[in-house]
């Protein structure tokens, strides 16, 4: 029995709500990459918002995916108990043995050291099923076929790529042999570091979420390429900040290639190349943008004031076509 009163414990935290039942039916995978630590767990769903629910994370600890009819406790209690020293293995167990109706429930979860446990009911909803890897594990419950985790552990295993593009994949495989019987509203995507750098803020990779969409899958993926262009900008604003006009402009022309029609990311652009004395590269851009909505027009004088321009009056009236 004394082995056990650390579950007896962890599952009266207060806030949290451990036999909340809600049928989240659906399909989702963890997964961490060996080389780099990073986990992710990813998911999709015909419920509304199913990110909320199924998918949980933390750096340097581990992520969950619990769904079915979803205890959504499973997550953080599951995090708890991974960050307290147990393996994915020991937390789930644990897990189990306290909840009253684990035969409803389905649950993944993996740890930092790449440890992985699933669990599927014996009363999910047909067809449910999931396949443990190395690394990784696929679940999926109330599909159309038996073929989904099958197709989605393929998909995982064979896919190049980084960790991202691996369980975006996973994901598509899924849906492509049937999915949910119910149809798709709704995915999430969240990454995490394998270490906790004890800055929350910058441990989370990726946290994408599509609450209610009719491809919700396809809507996921765009963000997720938005997400990679304006990781390109924030590393254009580190370069510049480290005086790298070479590291600067290579970013920023990398996030405008993902998006040619994002003014913000051309604007940001024509500015750095104003400040490093390049105002004649930067005109074509801020035609281009002024063209399109002239509040751009309105903020630019603002900006000197600030510090985030270097222009005199002349240089404004240039950019500004007032001359």
């Amino acid at each position: 029995m004394r082995k056990n009163h650390w579950l007896v414990f962890i599952l009266f935290v207060p806030g949290v709500a451990a036999q909340a039942a809600r049928p989240v039916h659906t399909y989702s995978i963890v997964a961490r990459d060996p080389a780099t630590g990073e986990m992710a767990v990813a998911v999709q769903s015909h419920w509304f918002s199913v990110g909320s629910l199924v998918a949980w994370g933390e750096a340097g600890v581990g992520v969950v995916a619990t769904q079915s009819f979803v205890d959504p406790s499973y997550g953080p209690l599951g995090l708890a108990l991974m960050r307290a020293g147990r393996t994915a293995k020991q937390a789930l167990e644990g897990l189990k043995a306290a909840d009253p109706h684990p035969e409803v429930r389905q649950v993944a979860m993996l740890d930092a050291q790449g440890s992985v446990a699933a669990h599927t009911g014996a009363k999910c909803i047909p067809a449910a099923g999931h396949i443990v890897g190395d690394n990784y594990s696929v679940q999926a419950n109330l599909m159309l076929n038996d073929k989904v985790w099958p197709a989605m552990d393929k998909a995982y295993r064979e896919t190049r790529g980084d960790l991202v593009e691996r369980v975006l994949a996973a994901l598509d495989a899924a849906e492509a042999v049937g999915g949910d019987i119910r149809g798709k509203q709704s995915a999430a995507i969240l990454v995490v570091r394998g270490k906790s750098t004890g800055q929350p803020w910058n441990d989370t990779v990726m946290n994408l979420r599509v609450e209610d969409h009719p491809e919700p899958l396809a809507e996921l993926r765009r963000l997720v390429r938005v997400h990679r262009a304006y990781e390109h900008m924030n590393a254009g604003d580190l370069a510049v900040e480290r005086k790298d006009d070479a590291g600067a402009l290579r970013e920023y022309g990398a996030a405008e290639a993902m998006f040619p029609d994002n003014l913000e990311m051309k604007f940001w652009h024509a500015v750095a190349l104003v400040n490093m004395g390049r105002t004649d590269e930067a005109l074509p851009l801020f035609r281009q943008i002024f063209a399109r909505d002239r509040n751009w027009a309105t903020l630019l004088p603002r900006l000197p004031a600030v510090d985030l321009l270097k222009a005199d009056k002349a240089t404004l009236d240039r950019i500004l076509e007032k001359r």
